[in-house]
């Protein structure tokens, strides 16, 4: 199993990659303001994409796996600003991503989101989807 959550099978036609992820991702790009649970101090990051799951994100700073982080995601619904809001686990990183310009890549899981924000991520990822 290797960090994209894929299986690779390898026979005499080639390589077959099938996709094991619960969720479906949907490629997104949302500005993210987040803060450590137990910290002070919000940042400012990207979404690149996102599913009922979690957020593939671009943070600017480095992080251990398993921290935990309070996000609230920006989006325009019906031309006006709307949030969601959650609490995520690193589950994964990719510091080589794009360290040069100063962002690191990161897998969040969904640890904590109640359900009226739920239901705004469901319903931004079908606008998305579409």
């Amino acid at each position: 199993m290797n960090q994209n959550n894929q299986s690779v099978t390898h026979n005499k036609m080639g390589v077959l990659a099938i996709e094991k992820r619960k969720h479906p991702r949907f490629s997104v790009e949302l500005p993210l303001d987040y803060s450590r649970v137990e910290g002070k101090g919000t940042f400012g990051g990207m979404v690149a994409n996102a599913s009922e799951g979690g957020l593939l994100v671009y943070l600017p700073e480095r992080m251990e796996i398993g921290t935990l982080l309070k996000i609230e995601l920006f989006y325009v619904k019906e031309l006006e600003l709307d949030t969601i809001k959650a609490v995520v686990k690193v589950v994964w990183s990719d510091m080589a991503a794009r360290e040069s310009w100063g962002e690191h890549r990161y897998g969040l899981k969904f640890e904590y989101i109640d359900e009226k924000d739920f239901g705004r991520l469901t319903a931004l990822l079908k606008e998305v989807g579409k």
